[in-house]
């Protein structure tokens, strides 16, 4: 069998143009592990209410971070592609879940390259519904409809894999370095709490008590809370932080329902009222900058910040295409193509 990989992130519009962020939006939120409503319901939400308000506001958004060369979460996941092509001995492939890219592109790439076993990276450190859950199902599904001789390995996902720590604590004490910060934030992507407790596969261990994160449990295996809480534990070890200088946040929650807490806008104005004076942010949910990262964070937290008294707002970048994380994802995937047995 000839053994390929298939690397997928999570799309962009092809252009800030209203009409296309429409479009994306539309595929984006109908999708039933984004929001996982009734197909009725969902649709009254985002046909009958989002489409109708959004895509112009979200399209202002991406007019402020896109580059000459396109969207950044594209040309930054490509330039990935490509560094670990260079890497690597067996055909690399890129797909978007949502929008241009698709995945059903990416799989027919690699059976044109002959490739019959897929090593499947949904480039997400942590699991959740609204991302490698989704990645998975719908390649699976194209599989079995147009590639049934194809065969998957899923890459799990690696938030606590020693190599990944490393890399992204070695990235945030670069770009902090010589830099004066009294608290870093590590803010994530928010999901509603019953995507946290659909994903308990024990039906009992989630309790949202603050507690059960810490404890021990089979369900951390697909619990996002979990995952992001632990990735802050290791890099505040790794990079022996004091405890108190950093935390955990989530951004970006959609609608009234109750989303993981605490919020990254409103810790980043309650520090600033508070007292504090410079901070620094890193946005590990993502190993790709985007929409979320660079506007949403970099100019929309900073504008925040210095509304309310605060002086210096550093954001670290994702990893992106770093020599380092490059070198460790070619080695995962070397290691992967050089065993005998699929998972």
């Amino acid at each position: 069998m000839k053994k390929g990989v298939l690397m997928v992130n999570l799309g962009s519009p092809d252009s800030p143009n209203p009409k296309d962020v429409k479009k994306y939006l539309d595929e984006f939120l109908m999708d039933e592990r984004v929001i996982d409503l009734p197909y009725i319901l969902r649709a009254i939400l985002v046909k009958g209410i989002v489409l109708n308000t959004r895509p112009k506001k979200s399209a202002e958004a991406y007019g402020k971070i896109w580059w000459d060369e396109g969207s950044p979460l594209i040309v930054l996941s490509e330039r990935l592609q490509e560094k670990i092509d260079a890497f690597t001995s067996v055909p690399i492939a890129l797909a978007m879940r949502y929008g241009s890219m698709s995945i059903e592109e990416g799989m027919q790439e690699l059976h044109d390259k002959g490739v019959d076993e897929v090593l499947l990276i949904p480039l997400y450190p942590q699991f959740a519904m609204a991302t490698t859950e989704t990645i998975q199902v719908l390649a699976e599904e194209i599989r079995q409809e147009k590639y049934p001789h194809m065969s998957f390995t899923h890459m799990p996902p690696f938030y606590n894999h020693p190599d990944y720590i490393r890399v992204l604590s070695e990235s945030i004490r670069e770009s902090l370095e010589g830099k004066d910060y009294e608290h870093l934030l590590f803010s994530y992507h928010g999901v509603p709490k019953r995507h946290i407790r659909k994903s308990d596969i024990t039906k009992s261990h989630c309790k949202m008590d603050g507690k059960c994160c810490s404890t021990p449990s089979p369900a951390h295996e697909f619990c996002y809370s979990h995952q992001c809480k632990e990735v802050t534990r290791l890099v505040g070890e790794y990079l022996e932080m004091e405890e108190g200088t950093y935390s955990t946040t989530f951004q970006s929650r959609l609608g009234f329902d109750p989303w993981l807490t605490p919020y990254t806008d409103r810790t980043i104005e309650k520090m600033g009222l508070g007292g504090t004076k410079k901070m620094a942010i890193a946005t590990p949910a993502f190993v790709s900058d985007c929409l979320e990262t660079l506007e949403e964070i970099a100019m929309e937290g900073e504008e925040i910040f210095h509304e309310v008294g605060g002086e210096e707002f550093h954001v670290i970048p994702c990893l992106n295409d770093r020599e380092d994380w490059v070198k460790v994802l070619s080695r995962w995937i070397d290691e992967w193509a050089m065993s005998e047995v699929t998972a």
